[in-house]
């Protein structure tokens, strides 16, 4: 079962029919990378939140290597507000981790297992 569902109900849908039709023995794992992706998704969003300014931006900006920099740099602070390093930056620095997010949005259950898959 997929604990945190995404916001957007049409992928809720797209979700629960790709669980329909999965193999039994891989429904948990893809249930619990459904759950993991609804969740970062969710954290991703809430960077808006914070209302990131031109300040963060440049600040994401000098972090970056060379070529990625100038990459950003050519597409903007507005088009950038989107780019998942940039919202896990924002959100970084309000002191919201993307790891203790996922952690506090799981069950203690699902998230021991979810650790087990991701570490292989």
């Amino acid at each position: 079962m997929i604990k945190m569902k995404h916001p957007v109900e049409e992928c809720n849908v797209s979700q629960e029919k790709f669980l329909a039709t999965c193999p039994i023995e891989k429904r948990r794992f893809h249930e619990l990378m459904f759950t993991v992706g609804n969740i970062s998704y969710r954290y991703h969003h809430e960077a808006k939140d914070y209302t990131p300014n031109r300040n963060d931006y440049q600040e994401w900006l000098e972090g970056l290597p060379d070529k990625v920099r100038k990459g950003m740099e050519e597409q903007g602070f507005e088009n950038c507000k989107s780019i998942l390093s940039f919202t896990r930056y924002v959100m970084e620095k309000n002191d919201v981790g993307m790891e203790e997010y996922i952690r506090l949005h799981m069950d203690p259950q699902d998230y021991e297992e979810y650790l087990k898959i991701a570490k292989g």
